[in-house]
């Protein structure tokens, strides 16, 4: 039987986090073969280093933007730290 070429599956990074994080809280796969089966602490593991991840790509994208509009690096690095929106 030859194998079938399958597309990859992609996510907006935002909606992947969101995914990850209800599946976390849930302790179960949400989507896929597994869905319904309990997270192994393996799989909880990647979950938490891709939220972790998305984080961090986040707080640099604060931290440059705020050295861009001329802050200082204690003043970029505390808005750096801010989680969501808010100044």
């Amino acid at each position: 039987m030859a194998k079938q070429n399958k597309e990859r599956r992609w996510a907006i990074p935002s909606k992947r986090a969101e995914s990850f994080a209800d599946e976390r809280r849930a302790k179960v796969h949400k989507h896929g073969e597994k869905e319904g089966k309990p997270l192994t602490d393996y799989e909880a593991g990647l979950r938490s280093g891709y939220l972790m991840c998305r984080s961090d790509q986040a707080g640099l994208y604060k931290y440059k933007t705020a050295l861009g509009e001329g802050k200082s690096k204690a003043e970029a690095k505390r808005l750096s730290r801010i989680i969501g929106k808010g100044k």
